[in-house]
């Protein structure tokens, strides 16, 4: 497998960047496309279909590839694998029943290879507006594909506006659906590991009153005065147009116990004043415990550029290609170390990369099984088996 990236602000740019990467005979047939919603997204896949491109694509909040980070660009990573190990998948969401679209997708996916590994993206929004379920997703695609199938990607994003994001193949957009580059594991190997980096703050918390992904009271105490109370804004109680999201929950998830031992981010991502409830992205089950948060220190880079040497270390492997898929999160909170990190990964792997800016990531820590993430760094390596 070959792969170059590109990027540019304009299609014209990207046509000219594109010229020049086909330069000496290189032929890509696959396009792995990171777009703004702002972006002319079909203008952008005729001139790949033009070069007969199969492309998977979604919209992003914020894209980057080797040497250059944007927000409302284009990056691509052009591809050159052999056909027969690869095909694209897509499926709209219908009557918002995600378990039976993932028994579609994946169905087609066992069809195709006996052993299929995928990247995955997926909207970021609802058509209720909402944030999409990314954790049904993944339970879904894991219970379908079975538990040691590996899927790396993200939930697409609208560059913070919040309201419609999208994925795509050729000819074929949804606002509402999967998208899914479907890879031969028996001659394409994924390695990758999931990271945030947010470390817990003060005593063990249990979740006493919850419903779907609206918490009520932690510790038997009210969840919307408790949190505020923990971020010093207890005077903002009875303001009902605080924005929490843009003004601090980023910042200061919450740290939840999963099964295994694994922990996962959670994020308040508003106050439902009628409700006096927090809105987590992910639901939070009566009896959960987790931890308050204190935001990521400056180790973190070196923390995760750490770990994934010591994974090419043990593995003894190189790499062809990066993906990554970044929280949205990471980047106003890290600010210029979000960089520091895509770049990093870049540099240990040695290999064109491209990635954007998510609602939502899917990837799993070392060592573990599948999950679905929020404030993390996913990252996975693609390498053609000789």
């Amino acid at each position: 497998m070959k792969a170059k990236s590109i990027h540019g602000a304009s299609v014209s740019e990207i046509k000219t960047a594109l010229e020049v990467a086909i330069v000496g005979g290189y032929s890509p047939n696959v396009a792995i496309v990171f777009i703004s919603v702002k972006q002319d997204r079909k203008a952008v896949c005729q001139l790949l279909e033009e070069k007969n491109m199969d492309i998977f694509g979604a919209t992003s909040c914020g894209e980057f590839i080797n040497g250059h980070q944007s927000v409302g660009e284009i990056a691509i990573l052009l591809s050159e694998m052999a056909k027969e190990h690869y095909t694209i998948l897509f499926e709209e969401i219908e009557n918002g029943n995600i378990e039976n679209t993932t028994s579609k997708l994946t169905a087609n996916a066992l069809k195709k290879f006996n052993n299929p590994s995928l990247i995955v993206c997926s909207n970021g929004i609802n058509q209720q507006g909402e944030l999409f379920a990314g954790e049904n997703l993944v339970k879904n695609l894991s219970q379908s594909l079975g538990p040691d199938t590996l899927f790396f990607g993200g939930l697409a994003g609208d560059d913070w506006e919040i309201k419609e994001t999208f994925v795509f193949t050729n000819e074929r957009e949804t606002n509402y659906g999967i998208v899914a580059l479907v890879l031969n594991g028996d001659k394409i190997a994924l390695k990758g590991m999931a990271f945030t980096g947010w470390k817990p703050l003060g005593i063990t918390r249990t979740v006493t009153k919850s419903k779907g992904n609206l918490l009520y009271k932690i510790d038997g105490k009210s969840a919307v005065e408790l949190y505020l109370k923990y971020l010093g804004k207890s005077d903002k109680i009875a303001q009902n147009d605080f924005n929490l999201f843009e003004e601090l929950s980023m910042e200061y998830p919450f740290i939840a116990e999963r099964d295994n031992n694994e922990i996962a981010l959670k994020t308040p991502f508003k106050i439902d004043v009628s409700e006096n409830a927090l809105v987590m992205n992910m639901s939070m089950p009566e009896g959960s415990k987790f931890w308050f948060t204190k935001p990521p220190e400056f180790d973190i880079v070196e923390e995760v550029i750490e770990k994934a040497t010591q994974l090419k270390k043990d593995t003894n492997e190189e790499a062809d290609a990066l993906l990554i898929f970044s929280c949205a999160g990471r980047q106003p909170i890290l600010g210029p170390l979000v960089t520091d990190e895509n770049e990093g990964l870049a540099e240990v792997w040695k290999t064109p990369m491209a990635g954007f800016f998510t609602y939502g990531e899917f990837g799993r820590v070392l060592h573990g099984k599948q999950n679905f993430h929020s404030g993390a760094c996913c990252w996975v390596t693609l390498k053609e088996k000789v």
